[in-house]
C-alpha cells in the first residue's frame, strides 16, 4: 500500500457504469485517498459491452477530474486475490436494497475466510445508495438499451452508445 494511504478497490462489471456507481464513487472519495475502480470478469454474466469500451467510459467519467484519486484497472479471478495483489486493505461496495445486502453479506463472510487463509485482513466498506438512485442497476440499463429506450438519464454523460 502506498505510504499508508487509505486505498479501496471498487469492483464491478460496470456494464455499463451507471449514475448509481458514480454516486457511490463520488461519496467514497471523501473516505479514501485513492479508489481503484476494478472491472472484474464475472463468468456468470455475458457482458453487453467489451472491456475496452467499459474502461474508456470509466476513464472519460473520472480521470480528467480525479486522475490522482482514481485508478482504472481490470482483473480475472477472485476479488480478494486482486486486493492482495494490489496490497489494498479496503473493499468498497454499494448496497441498493435488502437483496443486495443479503448477497453482499455472504460475499463478506467468504472474503473474510479467504483473506484470513492468506493472512491478509481486508475490511469491506458499504455505502447505501442514494434514495434517488437505488432503483438503477446495470442490468436494467442494458434492458433499456436493448429495447431502444432512452438510457441517458441513468448513466454518466460519458456513456453513449453508437
Amino acid at each position: 500500500m502506498e505510504n499508508n494511504k487509505r486505498i479501496a478497490i471498487f469492483p464491478g462489471s460496470f456494464d455499463p457504469i451507471t449514475i448509481g456507481h458514480y454516486d457511490i464513487i463520488m461519496r467514497a472519495l471523501n473516505l479514501f485517498d485513492k479508489i481503484i475502480i476494478a472491472i472484474g470478469k464475472n463468468f456468470k454474466k455475458k457482458n453487453m459491452f467489451p472491456l475496452i469500451k467499459r474502461k474508456e467510459w470509466l476513464k472519460k467519467t473520472f480521470l480528467s477530474s480525479f486522475y490522482n484519486k482514481i485508478e482504472i484497472d481490470s482483473f480475472n479471478g477472485l476479488t480478494i486475490s486482486f486486493c492482495i495483489k494490489k496490497k489494498v486493505k479496503f473493499l468498497l461496495r454499494g448496497i441498493r436494497n435488502q437483496l443486495d445486502f443479503e448477497f453482499e453479506k455472504n460475499i463478506y463472510f467468504l472474503n473474510k475466510k479467504l483473506s484470513k487463509k492468506n493472512s491478509y485482513i481486508i475490511d469491506t466498506i458499504y455505502l447505501i445508495s442514494s434514495y434517488e438512485k437505488s432503483h438503477i442497476s446495470s442490468c436494467l440499463v442494458r434492458d433499456i438499451i436493448k429495447n431502444g429506450g432512452d438510457y441517458t438519464e441513468f448513466v454518466p454523460s460519458s456513456v453513449r452508445i453508437n
